[in-house]
C-alpha cells in the first residue's frame, strides 16, 4: 500500500484497515448486512478520479453516493437526472476511451431533476452534510420536457439531443410476498409503497397518470393523496434509487420505478424483481441532453451530446431496457 509521511509519521493513503466480518446473526452481523444493502451498490465503479487518495466510505453515515469524479480540475461537468444512476460510469468510460484527454476530469451529478436546477440557479452550489462546494455545469440531463421548457426559460442553449425512452415497472422484493398483481393492487391498505416524491421528481405526475389510466382517479388519489396522509405510501427523500434500499430493508413491499432500474437490481443479484405494466396503462419517458447556457467547457459538452446519441452510448444503455429514441 502507498504510504505518504505526514509531521513525520506515515499514513496508509488508500483505505480504512479492513475489519473482519461479524458473526452471521449476531447484532454486529445484523449491522453489517443492512451496511451491505446500501448505496452505492457499485462500490466506487462510478468514479472516474485517478487518484482516489484515502477511501473513507462508511455505509450508512458517511456515504456521498450521487457525486461522482474528482472536483479537482474537471474538465466537463453533467448534472444528470438520478434515472439511471447506474450507467454513468459506464457511458463515461466509452465516452472517454474516446476523448482520452478527457479520463479523469469528468465530473457528474445524479440527483432529481427538480434539485439539478435549484443548483443551477443557486450558481452551482450545494451542501450534502458538512460540506459545501461549487461546480457549474456544462450539461443538463433530464427528460425531454424538462429539458425543453428549460431551453424556453433560457438555461439551457438549443438543440435538446433526446436519445432513449424508458418506461415504468413495479419493483417488488424477490418472491413478491405481498402478491402485487398490478397497479390496482397498489391501493391495498395493507401494502406499504415506496414512491418517488411529486415536489422534485417528475416521473411522479408519470405514475400518477399511469395509476389513473389503471384505475381512475381514486387509485391515484389512494396511492398519493390518502396513502401519503396515513403513511403507507413513503415518500422519496432523494430519488426513486432509495426503492430498492427500503425493499431490501423489508420497509416497504412495492414501489414503482423505471423498468431499467429494476433491471439493474436484477442483474447485480441484490433480492429484487419487478412486475411489467401492460402498454395501455403504462407511461414512456424521453430522455434527453442540452448544454448549459454559458457552459465553461463547451467544446467538451458539445463531445458529450454527440456521443449520448450514438451507438457506442446505446449500447451501454440497451441491457437496461432502454429503447433508442426514435422522433
Amino acid at each position: 500500500m502507498k504510504r505518504i509521511a505526514l509531521a513525520g509519521v506515515a499514513l496508509a493513503a488508500f483505505a480504512l484497515p479492513a475489519i473482519a466480518a461479524a458473526p452471521v446473526g449476531s447484532p454486529a452481523g445484523r449491522m453489517d448486512s443492512a451496511a451491505a444493502d446500501y448505496p452505492p451498490w457499485l462500490r466506487g465503479a462510478n468514479n472516474d478520479a485517478l487518484e482516489k487518495g484515502l477511501d473513507f466510505t462508511v455505509a450508512p453515515v458517511d456515504t456521498m453516493v450521487d457525486f461522482h469524479g474528482s472536483l479537482s480540475d474537471p474538465a466537463l461537468v453533467i448534472y444528470a437526472s438520478g434515472n439511471n444512476f447506474f450507467t454513468y460510469g459506464k457511458l463515461v468510460a466509452a465516452f472517454t476511451a474516446k476523448h482520452p484527454e478527457l479520463k479523469g476530469r469528468v465530473f457528474y451529478e445524479t440527483l432529481p431533476p427538480g434539485l439539478l436546477l435549484k443548483q443551477l440557479q443557486n450558481g452551482g452550489t450545494i451542501t450534502s452534510g458538512n460540506l459545501t462546494f461549487t461546480v457549474k455545469p456544462d450539461v443538463m440531463m433530464a427528460e425531454q420536457k424538462a429539458s425543453q421548457n428549460w431551453v424556453s426559460q433560457g438555461f439551457l442553449a438549443a438543440p435538446v439531443v433526446s436519445f432513449a425512452t424508458n418506461d415504468l415497472s413495479i419493483m417488488l422484493p424477490a418472491g413478491n410476498p405481498a402478491h402485487v398483481q398490478g397497479l390496482a393492487d397498489l391501493g391495498r391498505d395493507d401494502i406499504v409503497l415506496a414512491m418517488p416524491n411529486p415536489a422534485w421528481e417528475g416521473v411522479a405526475a408519470q405514475i400518477r397518470l399511469a395509476l389513473s389510466k389503471a384505475g381512475g382517479e381514486a387509485l391515484a388519489a389512494k396511492v398519493y393523496d390518502a396513502k401519503s396522509a396515513d403513511g403507507t405510501t413513503i415518500l422519496t427523500r432523494i430519488h426513486h434509487r432509495q426503492t430498492p434500499l427500503w425493499l431490501l430493508q423489508g420497509a416497504v413491499q412495492a414501489g414503482v420505478t423505471w423498468t431499467s432500474e429494476a433491471i439493474f437490481q436484477e442483474q447485480v443479484g441484490n433480492r429484487i424483481t419487478h412486475l411489467s405494466i401492460p402498454a395501455a396503462q403504462n407511461v414512456t419517458a424521453v430522455y434527453s441532453a442540452a448544454m448549459v447556457e454559458h457552459a465553461p467547457h463547451p467544446a467538451a459538452a458539445k463531445a458529450w451530446l454527440d456521443f449520448i446519441a450514438s451507438d457506442e452510448a446505446f449500447s451501454v444503455l440497451s441491457p437496461y431496457g432502454f429503447k433508442r429514441y426514435a422522433p
